[in-house]
């Protein structure tokens, strides 16, 4: 009897050292599960078609905030000047999750959702302080940031970036030399019809194919700004920039929402806060970055032009409309072009 009690007492003992490793086991498990997380290491491509100018600044201030917040936790890379694809193949990149974010002007987003493209509409703004200040406007961010939320994009970053000028193989100095031109314009329908009404036929266009369309004679001229003219060296195929100011071009930051959702609560939460950062922070840049690229592009050969005053003025009249024109038979669009005018009279 005494050897089965003995027995029984060390059955129970040993049940008893079990349920006490168990439980020991459970609590490693639960300490160790976040210091895990927070251990893990994740990579951001971040991608764009332009290269040294406010794009290309935005990415480098959000990629510099987003690795020292993160405590490295987060491993940026940039790739620029559409290493990474065409500006369409960048964005169904980031939707699927091979690219993690993606900075282009809103409007080539359309494809995805056709409401990005309110703020190519001309006459928007007046000029570049405005057009901060509108980037700025909660309800534009909120619109802009939310529309690719159900397909893949999570909005993080809302900027402007430079004033529209066009290259010519020929000078454009007056309003009537835009007519019989083939221009290349944004994928963008408000630009399209901007440029009509002066006469040239619209082109829609990858900035990446650009300067080979250029050089092998394939469009008469493009729209962008001086700043990317002069960082890509366009002045080998064409050196007459006539700087017209309409539409003022914005960015747009866009991460992957498959990878965005798939980081630990308090990452999310920095890839956030740092594109509100970088939004602000890139204001000041971008002006300094516009400056300097008038600058090289009359250093290296190339013209910079303007309309005279009342040609310039009578342009701006006749594309005052267009946003309106467009938008009116698109109730969605409609609906979001009174958003960013209504908040462009408030910034004015």
């Amino acid at each position: 009897m005494r050897f089965i009690a003995r027995e029984r007492l060390a059955r129970e003992g040993f049940a008893r050292a079990a349920a006490a490793a168990g439980v020991c086991v459970v609590a490693m498990a639960l300490t160790l599960g976040p210091a895990r997380a927070q251990d893990k290491t994740y990579v951001m491509k971040l991608s764009l078609a332009a290269l040294n100018e406010a794009l290309h600044q935005f990415a480098k201030d959000y990629a510099a905030l987003i690795e020292k917040d993160s405590g490295g936790r987060i491993k940026t890379e940039i790739y620029p000047a559409s290493q990474l694809g065409s500006i369409p193949r960048q964005i169904e990149g980031t939707q699927f999750g091979a690219i993690q974010c993606v900075v282009t002007p809103p409007e080539f987003y359309s494809g995805v959702d056709e409401r990005y493209e309110v703020m190519a509409a001309p006459g928007l703004v007046a000029d570049i302080g405005q057009a901060q200040r509108l980037t700025g406007d909660a309800q534009v961010r909120k619109l802009l940031l939310g529309l690719g939320a159900d397909k893949g994009l999570h909005g993080v970053g809302l900027f402007t970036s430079q004033p529209s000028s066009t290259i010519a193989k020929s000078a454009i100095r007056h309003l009537a030399d835009f007519k019989g031109k083939k221009l290349r314009t944004f994928a963008s329908q408000f630009q399209r019809e901007a440029f009509e009404r002066l006469g040239a036929t619209a082109v829609a266009m990858t900035l990446g194919d650009v300067l080979p369309a250029l050089q092998q004679g394939a469009i008469d001229g493009a729209v962008a700004g001086t700043v990317i003219f002069s960082a890509m060296h366009y002045q080998d195929a064409a050196k007459y920039v006539t700087d017209i100011g309409q539409p003022v071009v914005f960015g747009l930051a866009a991460v992957s929402k498959k990878w965005y959702d798939a980081l630990p609560a308090d990452l999310q939460q920095i890839i956030d806060r740092d594109g509100a950062a970088a939004s602000i922070e890139v204001n000041p840049e971008t002006i300094a970055i516009n400056e300097r690229a008038d600058q090289a592009w009359i250093a290296s050969g190339g013209e910079l032009i303007k309309l005279p005053p009342d040609e310039q003025a009578a342009m701006l009249k006749l594309l005052a409309s267009v946003g309106e024109d467009v938008s009116k038979s698109k109730p969605q669009v409609d609906a979001a072009y009174k958003i960013v005018t209504d908040a462009a009279q408030r910034t004015r």
